[in-house]
């Protein structure tokens, strides 16, 4: 990460308008002094995690951040019309918005059509809930095959299910595509999450659900924010929060545009788009949705479990772990990818609040759980960790948990 020329004086600048002493100010970042100095002379250049800290400290609201040259990110993942699609449920659906048609997918099961009632619709209803629960446990590449078969099993009922009584069948099959999505998106392959998730909107279309796809932006808006697209992620989550729209899906996307605008810096309009979040995710038509909810069903609270999330990329990470070690308790035991998931955040905002010992016990507990569930949405904040840690070589701790972290992100190659 470099910065431009204008950052250090521009820090100098603002921290003497404080009234700080680059003492006071390394003391109060926990940063070393000698290492501030060279950045404001322009001898070193600053990463984002101390241009967001140095942000928040001095009330900056992403000024800083700003001069912080960014790697470019591709737009292509915001859009999936020109993305190939291998993995699709057959040949692409045809739709009817009028009549909710659906044109031979080219997956008849065995040629018998089912029963009008079929008997497989709640077996399929039983194993989605149960795939689900084993996406908790399991690593993506080994769900991914199994996932990818039900959805095209349970897309061919529907081929074959009489028109009157498809709705239900299409649902699940929606469903069970946006799931597999957010496997693929964990495996690593953005692409095909990206296809998976676009063909769950197509399939809700056609089962008479005109919302899902309003929450497939929500889901590509989780891909250009991994991406660090702060941009691309706000105006994906805007265009989820139209009136009419689902309070769930508003609410949820009302949180992914909050992490958009940490992104930057911004925090005027993250703070007023969280508040948003909760009041949506509080209201009683979000609790009474549908049979498979949309989203997280693990993490009791989502707003203010993404308020913490949001809090350490603002640069308050003493504030973030407050309320991340709140909310981290409340996750089920069994919930092993939302707990790595939220975990490692935790354990960053401790280490940037200078808590290095605990941050490292918190990570350790999690690396062992890594091999288990192995995320590459994860090991982005463990890349974070790492680099984080790396200003406390002396720490024994940090020493300590090096190899196990080297053994997590030995396969990862930023």
């Amino acid at each position: 990460m470099s910065t431009t020329l204008p950052f250090g004086p521009e820090l100098r600048r603002l921290r003497q308008k404080a009234g700080l002493t680059l003492t006071e100010f390394s003391v109060a970042l926990n940063y070393d002094k000698g290492h501030l100095s060279k950045v404001e002379r322009g001898e070193r250049s600053a990463s984002l995690e101390l241009a967001r800290r140095c942000d928040a400290f001095l009330g900056a609201n992403g000024e800083l951040q700003r001069l912080v040259i960014r790697p470019e990110t591709g737009s292509d993942t915001t859009e999936t019309s020109s993305i190939p699609s291998p993995w699709l449920v057959g040949r692409r659906a045809v739709l009817s918005a009028g009549t909710g048609a659906l044109i031979d997918l080219g997956l008849k099961l065995g040629g018998q059509a089912p029963p009008a009632t079929s008997p497989l619709l709640p077996s399929f209803h039983a194993q989605f809930d149960l795939l689900r629960k084993l996406g908790q446990s399991t690593a993506p590449k080994v769900l991914l095959p199994l996932l990818e078969t039900q959805t095209r099993a349970v897309a061919g009922l529907a081929a074959d299910t009489p028109s009157t009584t498809r709705a239900p069948v299409l649902l699940l099959a929606s469903r069970f595509a946006e799931f597999t999505g957010w496997m693929a998106q964990e495996a690593g392959d953005n692409s095909a999450a990206l296809g998976w998730t676009g063909e769950a909107s197509e399939l809700a279309r056609a089962g008479g659900d005109p919302y899902l796809g309003f929450y497939a932006l929500v889901r590509r808006a989780l891909v250009t924010l991994y991406g660090g697209d702060a941009a691309g992620t706000v105006t994906l989550a805007r265009r989820a929060q139209s009136a009419g729209l689902p309070p769930r899906i508003r609410g949820l996307a009302a949180q992914r545009e909050a992490q958009g605008h940490a992104l930057v810096g911004d925090e005027r309009d993250c703070l007023r788009s969280l508040d948003k979040a909760r009041e949506l995710l509080d209201s009683d038509d979000a609790r009474s949705g549908s049979e498979h909810v949309i989203g997280t069903t693990h993490v009791s609270d989502p707003a203010a479990m993404t308020t913490g999330w949001c809090l350490y990329d603002l640069g308050h990470p003493k504030a973030a772990a407050e309320v991340l070690d709140r909310e981290c308790r409340r996750l089920p035991p069994h919930a092993l990818r939302t707990r790595v998931r939220y975990g490692f955040r935790r354990s960053l905002a401790h280490a940037a609040s200078g808590e290095v010992e605990h941050a490292c016990t918190i990570a350790g507990e999690l690396l062992e759980m890594m091999p288990t569930v192995p995320s590459a949405t994860v090991n982005s904040d463990i890349r974070r960790l790492a680099r984080e840690l790396s200003r406390f070589r002396s720490s024994q701790a940090v020493h300590d948990l090096q190899p196990a972290l080297a053994r997590v992100l030995a396969p990862v190659h930023d």
